[in-house]
């Protein structure tokens, strides 16, 4: 049987994850930092995130994903380097495909491209299995202030923009690395961003 802990943390997935169905934009832990998530499918739920962060729409974000298996499902290619440095991966790792699909228009890059990062963080990994969709993931700021590593540190107007706060990991204070950023091509051509 569950633990109390146990099924408040299912009831918050739960929540979160209707929050995003409908159009909802969310402030949630990722493995990164905290970030402003949208169901990636939803294009005016994108443009919230936009307008929330006074960012260009010509600055792509990214999504977080919970598996290679549902990787294959929304990237039509994946190339055999892109599945090797996700093998090899010791910590967070963005990779951006040429060919992401079923995702709204808005949130791939000009060229289409779209970074992924298959998420390690519990409450991130579970809210995508419980979306059965990527999750936009970007940081909860407005463009060109700090990133806040915590979440005592995001700002009242980012607080106030998104329309629920996930209570899990509020108080965690431990340290995060950045996400690597790497480009596959689908002829399997790595570039280091980042």
């Amino acid at each position: 049987m569950k633990s109390q802990t146990e099924l408040q943390f299912d009831a918050e997935v739960r929540h979160a994850a209707d929050v995003l169905r409908e159009g909802g934009l969310i402030l949630y832990p990722t493995d990164t930092v905290w970030g402003i998530g949208a169901d990636a499918r939803n294009a005016e739920a994108v443009s919230r995130i936009f307008e929330l962060k006074r960012r260009a729409d010509s600055k792509s974000m990214l999504a977080l994903l919970d598996s290679v298996e549902s990787l294959k499902v929304w990237v039509d290619h994946v190339p055999p380097q892109a599945m090797t440095l996700i093998e090899e991966a010791t910590g967070p790792l963005t990779i951006i495909y040429d060919s992401p699909k079923g995702v709204a228009d808005n949130l791939t890059a000009p060229d289409g491209s779209l970074g992924i990062r298959i998420t390690s963080e519990r409450f991130s990994a579970e809210l995508c299995r419980a979306l059965g969709a990527p999750v936009v993931s970007t940081s909860a700021n407005i463009s060109g202030q700090p990133t806040p590593h915590f979440f005592n540190e995001i700002c009242e107007e980012i607080r106030k923009g998104v329309d629920y706060a996930v209570s899990y990991r509020r108080d965690d204070l431990t340290p995060c690395s950045p996400s690597r950023i790497v480009k596959v091509s689908d002829m399997g051509n790595v570039t280091v961003i980042r």
